[in-house]
């Protein structure tokens, strides 16, 4: 007999659905439960076949809200954001093939700073992985290079606790991204739920505490220092040691520096700090790393753009205690004298206490005869700049900005380039996790993704991103995903109308070549802020840029695109040019 219609739909209802409590879970519903379980609030992502069964199961909760970019790369970038502001594991979701081929970005810019993500990718059904079914990439092959760990999931019963072990591995130790990829076949079959509350692994173990012998040893070379300097990196944000680092700098009255990663954990008001160090860095902090004759450094790896050349750097015999959670960067480029594997919060906690019952102390007279030479090198004033009342100097904006953001709990994001460097070098940075940028691998686009992140997990605080008019462009798009989610954020575009870094180099070291760095055909970026909905300012005088920014703080819900016509022939200072040593600085065009 046929059925009715209506018949038909009565039948189908009354079928017990996947996710009906009479059936197992299947891994879709079992994958959002698990983010649910982590206290996972956003994820950032772009839906396609093979993950359309995990976006069903986001479609039917309303505890994580789902960011929907307009590029791959943007969902990873905003949740690297995200997790920097916060110090919380950021998740991103993306379909197969051109999904993750586009996300290797934003995965490979979080594992160069240490960042701790998951990213589910969606893969091809399991019989047809290997077989070039349609948009089927090696996902675990490609970004085995660029993230901490990358698990494929075959068996549906095994997805929860690989997810437990992805959400583990991305925050401890060392952090990091974790790739999890998910065939649809297992995003549909059903297995029943259990959420472990804790996971060990016995191939993954990471030490916290430092070894309390290397720690006595460390005391003994800071007790007798003359010429000491304390070096920090990003590891002292991530691993939560802002507190116990100035405790140390507080107790011992030492010099101290930031690499452009660690910048916020020392104040920059403080007497202490000598400013950012490295290619970019001041005079005072180059010569002093130079100088010292005991050099404590935490969190930090001494790469390349902080030592420059290490020969040159190996030239002065000073003694090296490192401080770090990841053993292999330990004696990878310079070698250290005193090695301490361990979390940086406990290892400086032990190291604070074996001070304050240590029978010696600092030499008062040796220290302050080295005050008095760091302190005569700080008078060559290196970030001294010419302004003008007829062209916008980019200094003289961050400058403005932090005048006026001083005191408030604002946020700094920025791309890569010339403007970045001014960021890190005029924004006077007073806390940790203000400073969001990409240090290791250097890349442009992320600025504007940062900042959706950050403002989605911090919505009663600004946050400006400080781009190039080039880096903006790059996921330019966004500004779309803006006006969607009414994430509110200053756009400070310092347009020179050049890839202004490139054009830097090829001016010293290509003989002013400038090889496709003048950038032609730009956009008018005020109309364009408003095609997408949002507020465009064009600025064009220097008697322009604080009412500029005044106005785009006042404007509370609104997103605001400064277009800033800067100087195009400003360079940044100092540098130390590839292949120099950090005392090698040019401070000016007068050096060249």
């Amino acid at each position: 007999m046929d059925m009715s219609a209506a018949e038909v739909k009565r039948a189908a209802s009354a079928q017990p659905s996947p996710s009906s409590p009479a059936t197992d879970p299947n891994g879709s519903d079992i994958l959002v439960k698990c983010l649910q379980a982590e206290g996972v609030q956003y994820l950032w992502g772009y839906p396609g076949g093979a993950v359309l069964y995990i976006y069903d199961a986001l479609y039917k909760q309303d505890t994580i809200q789902h960011v929907l970019v307009r590029h791959e790369q943007a969902a990873v970038h905003a949740a690297d954001g995200y997790a920097r502001a916060t110090g919380e594991v950021g998740v991103a979701l993306v379909t197969s093939g051109p999904g993750v081929t586009n996300a290797i970005t934003g995965i490979a810019t979080a594992y160069m700073d240490s960042i701790p993500m998951v990213i589910i990718t969606g893969q091809v059904p399991t019989p047809a992985i290997g077989l070039d079914a349609f948009q089927e990439c090696d996902t675990v092959g490609i970004t085995r290079p660029i993230v901490k760990h990358n698990f494929l999931v075959k068996d549906v019963r095994d997805l929860a606790l690989t997810i437990k072990k992805a959400f583990h591995i991305a925050r401890t130790g060392r952090p990091g991204p974790v790739v999890v990829d998910i065939p649809k076949d297992v995003s549909l079959k059903t297995a029943p739920f259990h959420y472990p509350e804790r996971v060990e692994m016995r191939s993954y173990n990471p030490v916290r505490k430092g070894h309390g012998g290397q720690i006595r040893k460390a005391v003994q070379l800071l007790m007798h220092a003359q010429r000491p300097y304390i070096y920090t990196g990003g590891g002292v944000i991530l691993g939560e040691a802002t507190a116990e680092l100035r405790e140390l700098a507080d107790l011992l009255g030492f010099p101290c520096t930031n690499t452009l990663m660690g910048l916020g954990a020392i104040p920059s008001s403080d007497p202490k700090f000598l400013g950012m160090l490295g290619m970019h860095g001041t005079y005072e902090a180059n010569m002093t790393m130079q100088h010292c004759d005991v050099l404590l450094a935490v969190g930090a790896r001494f790469d390349d753009r902080v030592i420059g050349n290490p020969k040159h750097f190996a030239s002065v015999e000073r003694k090296i205690i490192h401080v770090d959670i990841d053993p292999s960067s330990i004696s990878k480029r310079v070698k250290v004298d005193v090695p301490i594997v361990g979390d940086v919060k406990d290892v400086l906690q032990e190291l604070i206490a074996q001070i304050r019952e240590a029978q010696s102390k600092p030499d008062a007279a040796h220290l302050s005869a080295w005050w008095r030479q760091i302190n005569d090198w700080r008078k060559r004033d290196c970030l001294a700049f010419k302004d003008s009342s007829e062209v916008i100097k980019p200094q003289r904006v961050v400058r403005l900005l932090h005048e006026l953001t001083r005191g408030t709990d604002a946020y700094i994001t920025s791309d890569v380039g010339q403007h970045q460097m001014w960021a890190a070098q005029f924004y006077g940075f007073e806390e940790p996790r203000r400073w969001i940028n990409s240090g290791g691998l250097g890349t442009m686009g992320v600025g504007l993704p940062y900042a959706m992140g950050i403002k989605l997990a911090k919505p009663d605080s600004d946050v400006f991103c400080i781009t190039g008019e080039g880096s903006i462009q790059m996921c330019i798009q966004e500004l779309s995903t803006c006006a969607q989610y009414k994430t509110p954020v200053k756009i400070i575009s310092l347009n020179n109308r050049y890839l202004g870094m490139v054009r830097q180099w090829q001016e010293l070291d290509y003989q002013g070549r400038y090889s496709h760095s003048y950038m032609d055909a730009l956009p008018d970026f005020v109309k364009l802020a408003e095609a997408y909905g949002h507020v465009g300012l064009l600025v064009e005088k220097p008697s322009d840029v604080e009412p500029a920014l005044k106005e785009a703080i006042r404007l509370k819900d609104r997103t605001v695109f400064l277009d800033v016509r800067t100087d195009p022939t400003e360079n940044v200072w100092p540098m130390v040019q590839a292949g120099k040593g950090i005392t090698e600085m040019l401070l000016g065009a007068e050096d060249l």
